[in-house]
């Protein structure tokens, strides 16, 4: 049904499977040395969806402190989707939360109890298009918020965000191309890095700035 994300040496054969896709990819991954992506394999989907709204169109270290704040509501252990709920949209604004993105992790933890955001045991048995399918229902979710639940949480290994710019300007700097392709386009190039996108996309998001 879907593949996962193998912990022990975990990324060895997809790499060696990219590097020989082409001179580029084998360039790419020399310089970039082994894949440490980091799965989270004990994290509920409510708690992954939450994260990953924290983070979106924000800078890794501005994410990292909104999340620290919202922690540290909660004796710095992530809120069961009861008490987020129960917090009052001033207290989330002073975490650094905007006024869309409250409207969006309470719409999260609602859908918990709504059955929309599923379990880690429903999800573990759910397709790709599945999950996804169901979690765009949620106000302020997208296919990308999903995507990163797929990769970062449930351990999904061929998962191509096509419309993260951080993948597609990648991949303009390794074909040194003037323009990063379209996220149709970025779908169809990424066909011949399956069953390993989910790797792909973690060293296209390392290509350097300057072209190797």
């Amino acid at each position: 049904m879907h593949s996962h994300i193998q912990t022990s040496v975990p990324f060895e054969q997809a790499t060696h499977f990219l590097a020989a896709v082409d001179s580029d990819w084998a360039e790419l991954i020399d310089a970039a040395g082994p894949c440490l992506l980091q799965v989270q394999p004990e994290r509920e989907p409510y708690e992954a969806l939450v994260r990953a709204v924290a983070y979106q169109q924000l800078h890794t270290k501005a994410g990292d402190a909104i999340l620290a704040r919202l922690l540290n509501l909660y004796g710095g252990k992530f809120p069961p989707p009861s008490e987020l709920l129960a917090t009052e949209v001033d207290t989330l604004r002073a975490c650094g939360f905007s006024g869309r993105k409250i409207a969006t992790i309470h719409g999260i933890a609602q859908g918990v109890s709504d059955g929309i955001v599923p379990s880690r045991l429903q999800a573990e048995q759910m397709t790709n298009a599945a999950l996804i399918h169901q979690l765009v229902q949620l106000k302020g979710i997208g296919q990308w918020t999903v995507e990163m639940l797929l990769m970062f949480a449930l351990g999904r290994e061929d998962i191509l965000p096509v419309d993260d710019l951080g993948i597609r300007e990648g991949y303009r700097r390794l074909k040194s191309l003037d323009v990063a392709p379209t996220s149709n386009a970025m779908k169809l190039l990424g066909e011949p890095w399956s069953p390993y996108r989910t790797v792909a996309s973690w060293y296209l998001w390392r290509m350097p700035r300057n072209n190797i």
